[in-house]
């Protein structure tokens, strides 16, 4: 039975801590199991000491123990942490052995001891080939990755003086990218032996300090931040995959199960986190299946995870530049890296982004002040305050309603008359509801004040031009979205809202050119597909973008076989 070496911390006393399902998260297989895992596998005898693995490694084994023990550590301040031992008939790994990143912590014999190794490409046979084994791993893995994160295992350390943009810029993306994350504010604690030992001025924070100091980055942006974490995979840029797809929201993730389920080659690319706008979402509760509601960003992690399970490449953080097809047929989609990669096929689902305000200075206090998601992390920033909502859809409805458990007060700002043509009534009937949600209908902000983070709010009721100015440094816009499609140039036919048409309305706009007719998510490029909120008519909905995503794969299944045999 594995033990854990948690009786300091704190957070072992919360009831859903992974550690405490012990079970569940460090199983036992039985004599049975153990023999069929084991053929995909070979016997070794090891001795105490022996390392299997470290942290920054790619690729890393999955060892399954017969006898000894397996101890998991990670390095501290103070020396090797040892926080879990496995023991007999259990199995080593977390999420990072479904894709090739850098894992997280190291794993060594605690004792003279056998195991069963299997390589990554026998591991991947072993998950298909016995379900019931690989439920048990999957859970496992999953419960593992929620508790290195809860408690700060095999994580890095942000250091920061005061709340900034940049700040909640790399919290938001380590966290929405399930990253282990410590911080330290040098405004409340003690940090001066720190700054003194990795030479690190007040000035220059935020800093991010990566294993022990191996390397100190200061105020990285995303990618650089990515690249030394290990988070980015290898990507191929000589083969063409049979589809990319851009963009990781609901419809993405989606399209990337079935096309990797299906033995397509299968790339996602995505420039910041899985999930899109929905993995902002605190709660999602009309979603099929989940009758208690789920967040975003849980959703969107299971998906992420299934993806890779079936063999998807997930790479981020990416951002697409063009795209453009070559004399082969093939497409190549430019990356921010300067680098091509080749695909016989494209799905488009890169959703698209809320609007700003009309403004002067609209995006001075973007994530100092005022944010796009109301994640936890978001809601922590403003604890006790009094914040605003904009918007008046079902986003802005469950923000609303979710933020109202954190801030003093929610003000709701909509422009129109009231909620029931644009949110659903389970939303409203809990905002009118609530004592602590205030709606003003027919209602905009007009004016941002203040200096390096947002101190003040002016609005104005559009009936009766009255204003009003509140002291209030916490605002959430959720007031429609804009189609992410400027890097498609000129390869689609986009509608006059910029979002890409498809299906029978190319043949009415006489924007199709091919003799038979395009598919019912197909572009005017044939074998580009757009799936999600990024398609002219979709439905902004994630079940609706979960429903494209699946169905763009049956279509690039019908494309490619065109493709491999062409009518004569």
């Amino acid at each position: 039975m594995a033990t854990n070496m948690m009786a300091d911390d704190k957070t072992a006393l919360d009831p859903s801590d992974p550690y405490l399902r012990e079970k569940q998260t460090f199983p036992t297989l039985t004599d049975e199991q153990i023999e069929r895992a084991s053929q995909f596998g070979v016997i070794e005898d090891l001795a105490k000491g022996t390392v299997l693995f470290e942290r920054g490694d790619r690729t890393v084994d999955f060892f399954i123990l017969l006898k000894g023990n397996i101890e998991i550590y990670e390095h501290r301040q103070h020396g090797i942490n040892v926080f879990t031992v496995h023991g007999f008939h259990q199995f080593t790994g977390e999420l990072d052995l479904f894709n090739n990143r850098q894992i997280l912590v190291g794993g060594r014999m605690g004792e003279d001891g056998t195991v069963v190794r299997v390589n990554r490409p026998a591991f991947k046979k072993l998950m298909v080939s016995e379900p019931d084994i690989g439920e048990i791993i999957m859970r496992a893995f999953i419960l593992r990755r929620v508790a290195l994160i809860s408690h700060k295992q095999g994580s890095v350390t942000l250091l920061m003086n005061k709340q900034s943009a940049d700040t909640i810029r790399i919290q938001r993306f380590l966290r929405r990218n399930g990253y282990p994350l410590e911080v330290l504010d040098c405004a409340k604690d003690d940090c001066t032996d720190i700054l003194e030992k990795y030479e690190i001025q007040q000035d220059q924070l935020p800093a991010v300090i990566i294993h022990l100091g191996e390397r100190v980055v200061l105020n990285p942006n995303n990618y650089e931040l990515a690249a030394c974490l290990g988070l980015m995979e290898e990507l191929e840029y000589e083969t063409p995959y049979d589809v990319a797809i851009v963009g990781a929201g609901p419809a993405g993730l989606s399209a990337a199960v079935y096309a990797a389920s299906e033995g397509l080659s299968t790339i996602l690319l995505e420039h910041e986190a899985p999930g899109g706008q929905a993995g902002t979402s605190s709660k999602i509760e009309n979603y099929l299946g989940f009758p208690t509601g789920i967040s975003g960003q849980a959703l969107s992690g299971r998906a992420q995870v299934q993806a890779q399970k079936f063999g998807a490449t997930i790479a981020l953080p990416y951002s697409v530049k063009n795209i453009k097809q070559n004399d082969k047929q093939l497409y190549e989609i430019g990356l921010c890296n300067q680098q091509n990669i080749k695909a016989k096929s494209v799905v488009v689902a890169t959703g698209a982004t809320y609007r700003t305000l009309d403004i002067e200075d609209n995006r001075k206090f973007d994530n100092a002040g005022v944010y796009y998601a109301a994640t936890a992390m978001e809601a922590g920033l403003c604890k006790q305050d009094e914040i605003i909502v904009v918007g008046g859809g079902n986003s802005a409805g469950q923000a609303a309603i979710f933020l109202s458990g954190h801030a003093s007060h929610v003000h709701m700002l909509i422009r129109g008359k009231g909620l029931c043509a644009t949110m659903s009534d389970y939303l409203i009937s809990r905002i009118n509801s609530s004592s602590k949600i205030t709606l003003y209908t027919h209602t905009e902000i007009i004016e941002l004040k203040g200096d390096k983070h947002l101190e003040a709010v002016t609005w104005r009721n559009n009936q009766t031009n009255e204003t009003e100015t509140h002291d209030i440094r916490h605002v959430f816009l959720m007031i429609g979205a804009v189609p992410n499609t400027d890097w498609l140039g000129n390869c689609v036919e986009l509608d006059d809202k910029g979002f890409v048409c498809t299906g029978m309305g190319l043949l009415e706009n006489k924007q199709w050119e091919q003799e038979r007719n395009p598919m019912m998510l197909e572009s005017s490029s044939p074998g580009v597909f757009a799936a999600g909120d990024v398609r002219s008519g979709s439905i902004k909905r994630v079940a609706s973008g979960v429903g494209e995503g699946s169905m763009s794969i049956s279509q690039v299944h019908q494309y490619l076989s065109e493709l491999n045999n062409p009518v004569n």
